[in-house]
């Protein structure tokens, strides 16, 4: 835990208490702050109190009174309306920050990595990490991925926080100035809290708003909206480093047959990187590859350190390759746009896919259903998804996962065909049959690990 000793003395408003809110309580009272807390579920509340923080509704309060008030992330503050809170210290001239401002504020000396972008942000804040663990570079990772701020080791000079960072995170964090900043790509989303897609944009570029001339940018620049800030870059203060997942000769580090490519010479084959397939994961490692050597690690520890990246849970995780099938868990792909990158790096495919359908279903994957072998259907969206699939696709309603992976094993054994990946990436969302997408990437990994034990020994071990 990190102690904000900077907040002695201070009084400050806590709204919002899951994980990095009551960290946030934690790190305050233990600093030396007056703390007052608020979440709108009893259960945090009563954890809030066993903190020694003030539990108090936000309408019950004189805002004059408080010196800042630290918003969960979750809580909106502008669009589509301030929540009360928000609207109050607002009024009152009470400044409204978030846990990683907070972080910042008490280790000053700690080099920051940032990691922003609309996809990709865990797997490139993660591959970072481990690339630092590998190099033995003094590291914390966390923020939007995992670990709250304020649960962190304090570092020093020479220590280096890698933090993935949301667009609410960015617009609580005013004081930010990464020595290295990485905007992965931009495409629409969130866009009732931004007020629109420019407000969006706005809201992934302040990762840069604060940066010098020795600090470093790095920008995907796949889509149209994340060059365009590239461009602007330009002129401005850090030195700029445009990426590309694609053979792109606009970029200055790019993926181009099998290598990530710098100056027309390759530097890196990402052929034995099994976990990062895909242009968006060719983009990733670029992303990787230019903030570790901007951070001072050697090329042949970065080879050593993708080549062994395990990968992300639930985010194509490659769980085993048995008898030339791999098995791959995607369950975070909880909409179409999620799944057509997965879709778009495995042939043939023995696809798993279904649960609770969000807008538009599966219709956008049309251009990939060539890749798919047989689709196994399961949850609400079954039927709906197979009309869709319609003669284009052999597909199975098999309701439960664990039927749909028992056929999809047994047919892809059966017919023993070059390249096959078992692939469950739903398309929906899980909260039909689960609790969340975890918890079904969770099941489909014990069912698959229990077959392929199955078929090496010929009983499942105990």
């Amino acid at each position: 835990m990190i102690p904000c000793h900077s907040k002695s003395g201070k009084r400050i408003f806590v709204m919002g208490l899951g994980l990095s809110g009551l960290a946030t309580v934690e790190a305050l009272v233990e600093g030396g702050a007056h703390v007052t807390a608020w979440d709108d579920r009893a259960e945090r509340r009563a954890s809030a109190g066993r903190r020694d923080a003030i539990v108090a509704a936000p309408e019950s309060v004189d805002w004059a009174e408080f010196d800042y008030l630290v918003l969960s992330p979750g809580i909106p503050h502008t669009h589509p309306e301030p929540h009360p809170a928000a609207a109050a210290a607002e009024e009152a001239g009470v400044p409204i920050i978030g846990d990683v401002e907070l972080l910042l504020a008490e280790c000053p000396d700690a080099n920051i990595v940032a990691i922003t972008g609309t996809n990709g942000k865990s797997t490139t804040t993660a591959l970072i990490g481990h690339i630092f663990e590998t190099a033995g570079k003094r590291s914390q990772v966390g923020g939007n991925l995992g670990t709250p701020v304020l649960s962190f080791e304090p570092l020093g000079a020479d220590g280096t926080y890698i933090l993935e960072l949301s667009s609410y995170q960015l617009e609580l964090t005013p004081s930010l100035a990464p020595e290295i900043a990485i905007l992965l790509n931009i495409s629409p989303d969130h866009l009732d809290r931004h007020g629109g897609l420019k407000g969006y944009i706005e809201a992934k570029t302040r990762i840069f708003a604060k940066q010098g001339a020795e600090d470093t940018a790095i920008v995907g620049i796949d889509d149209a909206d994340a060059a365009a800030i590239a461009d602007k870059l330009e002129t401005q203060a850090p030195k700029l480093i445009r990426i590309s997942g694609k053979d792109n000769a606009a970029a200055d580090l790019r993926y181009s047959g099998s290598s990530l490519v710098a100056c027309g010479n390759p530097v890196l084959s990402l052929v034995p990187a099994k976990t990062l397939p895909g242009d968006h994961n060719h983009q990733n490692a670029a992303a990787a590859f230019a903030a570790c050597r901007a951070a001072g690690v050697d090329a042949a520890v970065i080879a050593e350190a993708m080549f062994s990246f395990p990968g992300l849970a639930h985010r194509q995780e490659l769980v085993t390759e048995r008898d030339g099938i791999r098995y791959v868990n995607d369950s975070k792909a909880t909409n179409a746009d999620a799944s057509e990158r997965a879709l778009g790096c495995y042939e043939p495919i023995y696809w798993i896919a279904g649960g609770r359908a969000k807008e538009g279903g599966i219709t956008p994957l049309k251009p990939y259903f060539a890749r798919i072998r047989h689709a196994f259907l399961i949850g609400e969206s079954a039927k709906s998804f197979g009309e869709t699939l319609g003669k284009a696709v052999p597909h199975s309603e098999c309701g439960t996962l664990d039927k749909a992976v028992d056929a999809a094993h047994s047919l892809a054994k059966k017919e023993h065909l070059p390249g096959a990946t078992l692939l469950l990436s739903p398309a929906a969302a899980s909260f039909d049959q689960f609790d969340s997408f975890e918890q079904r990437g969770d099941r489909f990994r014990d069912q698959v690990l229990r077959l392929t034990e199955i078929d090496d020994s010929g009983e499942a071990r105990s």
